[in-house]
């Protein structure tokens, strides 16, 4: 490979040294799995290590209790070589850690909203989850922690409210901000008391929260960082990489300590030139396990000893509900389309991914009455990008759990409907660039 000569993706997969690594909807991504958090943080340490020596920006890293998600963004013009060498070095401190890869995991989400205009939608969902526009048809998260959102063209009008929308929970003065912004903008909104219901201007809608004043906190002294955006969360900007991997590893020491689950996020940050940690204990844990609270006083001692300061207005919780009328069927089908386990409490409906690396759905009784809106299709629906190699089985799996394909664009996608029609594309990236350019 010559020092200028960019690989597309079916090349980078068939280039020698990375059978660790897939590509997806936005980049190549390996997961590693581990025994701790603490395997995971020796990992993490060698990566920033890696990354500062080739010069290169931190790929994204995820730090779960059982493994280490690492993701390399594609350039325009495809991997670079010094992405390349990057993945490959990266591959090779994880086996000189005794770290295994499982190709199974990584997968991408993102929503995909079909529009007759997509410009006010753009500034609209803007807005209301954070986002920034990229390119003239996507608005995406800039922490990369949220799934992205494709306005694409609308086929035929859809006017009746749709099964699907998401739910936006910031920290209590960003969540008000966002909403009186969106109203300005002449969003409908409909108040709540702690939340607000506000629809842009195709009524695609978004629930904004919450809205009472100091109700993201906990009251009890030592967990002023953390901020309870139904997971609790605290976000430290890190100024070099030696701190980030001190902070990280101390983190993963409590949490083993404290043999609580705890979500390790690092993330390039380029408007501020640091690397964002954001610590995360997954939706409601914080409240089913009263460990949390030590766990969340305990780290952020650790993160004042390094001289690190919380960013309160980051934490940000996004996740998606669909409305569905057979919510046991529809659930089942949903853990095929996205790999998902149902949450174990009786007295929710939440599915999530069992590694946390993806997006929270849940399911609300959809009235079977409003005929109309059954019978219309959605104009959001989902996007799983996959591994080439597991989009088959995946297919195979949902198929198995109910749904059926109402488009076959095979090898690249197979549009699936399930039990109730909601649609999710899955989707593979591999050999669209010799297909397409």
């Amino acid at each position: 490979m010559s020092n200028d000569e960019y690989l597309t993706a079916a090349q980078l997969e068939a280039h020698p040294g990375l059978d660790d690594w897939r590509c997806l909807s936005r980049g190549a991504a390996a997961w590693f799995a581990t025994a701790s958090h603490t395997d995971g943080a020796r990992l993490v340490g060698r990566v920033l290590q890696v990354a500062a020596g080739h010069g290169h920006p931190i790929p994204d890293l995820d730090l779960r209790q059982r493994g280490v998600q690492v993701r390399l963004p594609r350039g325009q013009d495809g991997f670079s070589p010094r992405a390349v060498a990057l993945a490959r070095e990266i591959s090779s401190e994880a086996r000189g850690l005794g770290l295994n890869s499982d190709t199974a995991v990584v997968q991408d989400v993102q929503l995909t909203m079909d529009t007759a205009d997509p410009g006010p939608l753009m500034a609209f969902w803007e807005v209301a989850l954070g986002y920034q526009q990229d390119g003239e048809e996507d608005v995406v998260d800039p922490g990369r922690r949220h799934p992205p959102i494709w306005l694409q063209g609308l086929d035929a009008p859809r006017p009746h409210r749709h099964r699907i929308h998401l739910d936006s929970v910031a920290t209590q003065e960003v969540s008000v901000a966002t909403h009186d912004a969106l109203v300005s903008q002449g969003a409908v909104s409909v108040h709540h008391g702690y939340y607000a219901t506000v629809a842009d201007p195709e009524g695609n809608e978004v629930d904004v929260l919450p809205l009472p004043e100091k109700s993201d906190r906990w009251q009890q002294s030592g967990t002023e960082d953390w901020r309870l955006v139904f997971a609790a969360m605290a976000c430290y900007p890190v100024g070099s990489t030696a701190r980030a991997a001190d902070l990280v590893a101390g983190v993963a020491s409590l949490a083993d300590d404290a043999d609580l689950p705890l979500s390790i996020d690092l993330r390039a940050d380029q408007a501020s030139g640091c690397i964002v940690v954001t610590l995360d204990t997954g939706k409601d844990l914080w409240e089913v396990d009263e460990g949390y609270l030590g766990l969340a006083r305990a780290t952020q001692q650790q993160a004042r000893a390094l001289g690190l300061s919380a960013d309160t207005a980051r934490p940000r919780f996004v996740q998606i509900g669909l409305d569905a009328a057979d919510i046991p069927r529809c659930r089942k089908f949903w853990c095929a389309a996205l790999g998902y386990v149902e949450d174990p409490r009786p007295d929710v409906t939440d599915i999530v991914d069992p590694r946390r690396l993806g997006p929270v759905l849940f399911f609300q009784p959809l009235d079977t009455a409003d005929e109309q809106r059954v019978a219309q299709r959605n104009r959001t629906h989902f996007d799983v990008f996959l591994p080439h190699d597991r989009a088959e089985e995946r297919l195979n799996a949902v198929l198995a759990a109910g749904g059926r394909v109402v488009r076959d664009s095979a090898p690249f996608w197979w549009t699936v409907a399930d039990p109730e029609g909601n649609e999710v594309d899955i989707s593979v990236t591999v050999g669209r660039e010799e297909r397409w350019g």
